[in-house]
């Protein structure tokens, strides 16, 4: 039998006899075959065994056609060693296992977010822990080491060799000055050259300071008439001891590093100890005399000086309110005549033709004759009402009452009534009916002053500014209505003034505000260094701080100030600025200094109906022409304490909020002056009156008052009063920092002090987050402030403090020592020992 067939996968068959090979198409004869056995190899990769042959139907019977070879040769005898595979789960099985195992993962992910749903446990917060940020760089320098100085270490101010700034390029203290005002050893202990101070007594002794015009001289008698004494009693027997200073400063007491009382003609050659500034207002004797019992520990050698003229004054029997209307009353004469007062028609519902009876306490009774008769030559004194703002519910320490008395006693009786003092109180309850019940509005009155000070207050709240100043724009910045005190402080103080026309000017101060050396002594000096300030460049020197360390003299600062503005500055900080181009802004330099454009006149708003009043700035010749003539002997519509910066372009947080204004090309031009404490002229407090009332404009309040001078063209001035830094801070630095604006200005730019870099003000004694203020306060009468300073430091060191006149803020909650005298009241009820407490409570008060 034959087949007829090739062979697969076999090399061609030689044929001898032939010469040649077969080829894969020629015939075989199968039974001449030898019978040899084919093995077949399992091919994993495969789903059947492949067989030798080509055809299909010896494919599938090639097990049977399998044989073996006739003769073992050694190819033919190695066996193959057959492999053994893994058993092969057939597909239909694999395909239901899958699928078993898909369906029951996804049943237990639906499970799982069945669980997420219907669970009421709140997840854990997982906090990541934050990166502590960089510390500033000031809190790197080393603190300021003689601020504390006694009164057992005083020389006089033009020996002293100040602790800080030096002429030390890094602005640190040479070896020579650190042993030269070096006083006490590291260990606490004084130094042979204090304890020889102490042995010896006080190197000076204090007296009275008198800051007055001599009102007895034939020349103010003349300009002014005759000014008559005012008491603290009817009776005119009772009289306050006057302030008390001592000459010269504690040894290596620093200078301060911005501002100038030398350059404001502020006596800066004195100091003032606790007892001489603020025994004649109750500090240092007791209760049961009519002091406030504070004051009766620590330090105490030659305090009683300043009882030695006038006794201890008993405030239990004083009426601050009727000894300041006496006191306007009898100097009624000095001032001009009193305009009609204005008629309260808001909350009365008067019939029309009769007025509304008037009956406020706080106001000046003219019911006496005046005692002299004024001259027509004479000139009148500007009447000016010092406007204290506070609360209802507020609480009034000791501490805040001495510094109370001392603003009355400084600013009305001693002055013979050229300031008038008034509490404006923010009644914030608004579930008092003060409006809807006279009874209520007295009782709340009542209740919210000491009682001391009753009389001399006024009511308002925020309910009554939103009829007043109805129909205003409300944008709710920062959450805030527009009608509170927050963003519109200066609201009740422009209705304040329109109630009281009387006045020409107002003071708008704060219960946290303190003061070294004396009240009229500083608003005196304030005001005549502010008038004397021309109006050229004017606006340009408002906006920067004066480092005397640095810039040199007044003049020098003023000429610096006019080339930065004409010509620009190299600054990298104008890369931030809000007149820098697009290209600037990147960080690209320049082609040229850019200088900024003078304010010269009113500075318009962009309206279409501006408001015009009568006494603009209206500028009678070009700059170039002017001389630094215009301005001299104008006073000020506004006075302040710190810069009069450009917001634009800071990052101070309320420089948008700007409500009633039209903002189609930009917001209007702006100031503002951190901190509210300012001096505002009638004109100014009427024109934004009539602002807000007609325009319905307004500002966040530290820009309101500056801006409505910046737009009408009013005097603006920032007085460059002293302020001192608690830490070494190289003066180029420093200067650098608080001066980081726009061409060397302190705003106008992001690189502004105001606004993030606030932090910077943390170590100055006037801002509104000072925190070198409230603790050189606490010192000063007396404290322990981190564990330094207090009674036992004072009796072994260099005695109690003394500081030359500074401003302070904020000093808030002061907590005093009290020795109210019950205990002693206790034991002489009891008979037992009331011959000792009553020694021992003179001791303490001599």
């Amino acid at each position: 039998m034959k087949f007829v067939g090739t062979t697969k996968g076999r090399a061609p068959k030689y044929d001898a006899s032939s010469g040649r090979y077969g080829s894969r198409n020629d015939t075989i004869d199968v039974e001449k075959q030898y019978a040899r056995k084919e093995y077949h190899y399992r091919n994993l990769s495969q789903s059947s065994l492949e067989s030798d042959s080509g055809d299909d139907s010896i494919a599938s019977s090639s097990s049977a056609a399998s044989y073996y070879p006739m003769l073992n040769t050694t190819a033919t005898a190695r066996r193959t060693r057959a492999t053994i595979g893994f058993y092969r789960v057939p597909h239909r099985i694999m395909r239901w296992l899958c699928l078993a195992l898909f369906s029951a993962l996804l049943l237990f992910i639906l499970t799982l977010f069945r669980f997420t749903l219907s669970s009421q446990s709140t997840p854990a917060a997982l906090e990541v822990p934050k990166a502590s940020p960089r510390p500033p760089t000031w809190e790197s320098f080393p603190f300021l080491k003689r601020y504390h100085g006694g009164i057992r270490t005083l020389v006089a101010r033009k020996e002293n060799i100040a602790e800080y700034p030096n002429e030390d390029p890094e602005g640190m203290i040479p070896d020579k000055n650190i042993s030269m005002n070096e006083t006490i050893t590291a260990r606490g202990e004084p130094t042979e050259q204090v304890t020889e101070q102490i042995k010896q007594g006080l190197p000076f002794a204090s007296s009275a300071f008198n800051p007055y015009p001599n009102y007895t001289s034939p020349e103010y008698v003349e300009k002014y008439g005759v000014k008559r004494e005012c008491f603290l009693d009817q009776d005119e027997t009772l009289r306050l001891p006057l302030v008390h200073s001592y000459r010269g400063v504690p040894r290596g007491f620093p200078d301060a590093v911005v501002g100038s009382n030398e350059m404001l003609e502020i006596q800066d050659d004195i100091c003032f100890d606790r007892f001489g500034r603020l025994g004649p207002y109750g500090l240092g004797y007791s209760v049961r005399k009519g002091g406030t019992g504070a004051g009766l520990e620590g330090h105490r050698d030659g305090s009683e000086r300043v009882w030695e003229d006038f006794p201890p004054v008993d405030f239990r029997r004083v009426n601050w309110a009727a000894a300041q209307n006496r006191c306007m009353t009898i100097n009624s004469h000095r001032f001009g005549e009193l305009p009609q007062m204005q008629s309260e028609r808001v909350f009365s519902m008067a019939v029309d033709g009769l007025k509304p009876q008037e009956k406020s306490t706080d106001t000046l009774t003219t019911s006496e004759e005046p005692s002299a008769v004024p001259n027509d030559n004479q000139k009148r004194l500007p009447r000016t009402a010092f406007v204290i703002r506070t609360w209802h519910d507020f609480h009034y320490t000791p501490e805040d009452i001495l510094y109370l008395r001392s603003i009355i006693a400084e600013l009305s009786l001693l002055s013979g009534g050229e300031y008038t003092i008034h509490f404006l109180i923010h009644v914030k309850d608004t579930n008092l009916q003060i409006w809807a019940d006279d009874d209520t509005y007295e009782r709340v009155l009542k209740d919210a002053l000491p009682e001391e000070f009753q009389g001399m207050g006024t009511l308002w709240s925020e309910q009554q500014m939103s009829v007043v100043y109805a129909g205003m724009e409300e944008t709710w910045a920062r959450g805030l209505s527009v009608h509170g005190v927050y963003r519109s402080t200066f609201m009740p103080m422009q209705y304040f003034a329109y109630r009281h026309p009387e006045y020409d000017y107002y003071w708008n101060w704060e219960m946290d505000a303190r003061y070294t050396g004396h009240w009229y002594h500083l608003f005196d000096k304030v005001v005549n260094w502010a008038r004397q300030q021309p109006r050229r460049g004017l606006w340009e020197r408002n906006s920067r701080f004066y480092v005397p360390s640095v810039h040199g003299s007044w003049d020098d600062f003023r000429q610096m100030v006019r080339v930065q503005t004409e010509l620009g500055t190299n600054s990298p900080n104008n890369m931030w600025s809000a007149g820098a181009s697009h290209d600037f802004v990147k960080g690209e330099k320049p082609a040229q200094r850019q200088g900024d454009k003078f304010v010269w006149g009113p500075l318009r708003p962009d309206e279409q109906d501006v408001l015009e009043v009568e006494g603009e700035g209206i500028p009678q010749a070009t700059m170039e022409k002017d001389k630094y003539d215009w301005g001299v002997e104008e006073e000020a519509d506004l006075i302040v304490f710190n810069p009069l910066f450009d917001p634009e372009g800071t990052t101070w947080l309320l420089k948008d909020d700007v409500t009633g204004y039209n903002r189609e090309n930009g917001l209007p031009p702006r100031r503002a002056a951190i901190i509210s404490a300012s001096r505002l002229s009638r004109k100014l407090l009427h024109t934004m009156h009539k602002e807000t009332t007609f325009k319905r404009h307004t500002m966040f309040s530290e820009m309101w008052p500056a801006t409505t001078a910046l737009h009408h063209g009013f005097k603006a001035v920032y007085v460059p009063h002293s302020v001192y830094v608690d830490r070494q801070w190289p003066t180029e630095y420093l200067e650098s920092i608080f001066n980081a604006g726009r061409n060397g200005a302190s705003g106008g730019a992001r690189s502004s002090i105001f606004g993030d870099r606030e932090h910077n003000f943390r170590g100055t004694t006037w801002f509104y987050s000072a925190g070198f203020s409230p603790n050189l306060w606490r010192r000063w009468l007396g404290y322990k402030v981190d564990n330094d300073g207090g009674e036992q430091e004072e009796l072994a060191g260099e005695g109690r403090m003394c500081l030359p006149p500074m401003l302070l803020h904020p000093v808030k909650e002061v907590e005093m020592i009290i020795d109210d005298g019950v205990e002693a009241e206790v034991a002489e009820t009891d008979g037992a020992g009331s011959d000792e407490v009553e020694k021992d409570e003179v001791e303490a008060e001599e």
